[in-house]
C-alpha cells in the first residue's frame, strides 16, 4: 500500500486517523472499532463493507 495514500485517508464516517495492518490487509478506525478491507491495495471505504472489531482487537 502506498504510504503518500495512507498519509491522506482518514475514516469515512469520524475522520480519524486510520492504522494499516498489512497482515490482514485493512484499514482500522479505533474510534468507530471498524475494519476497513484493502482489496489489490485499493482500500474499499464504504461503511457496508467494514468489519466490526472485537474489544481484543480494538
Amino acid at each position: 500500500m502506498d504510504a503518500r495514500l495512507l498519509d491522506i485517508l482518514v475514516c469515512p464516517i469520524c475522520k480519524a486517523n486510520l492504522e494499516y495492518r498489512k497482515s490482514a490487509s485493512e484499514l482500522v478506525c479505533k474510534p468507530c472499532k471498524l475494519a476497513f478491507p484493502v482489496r489489490d491495495d485499493i482500500p474499499v471505504m464504504l461503511q457496508d463493507e467494514a468489519r466490526h472489531l472485537a474489544a481484543e482487537e480494538a
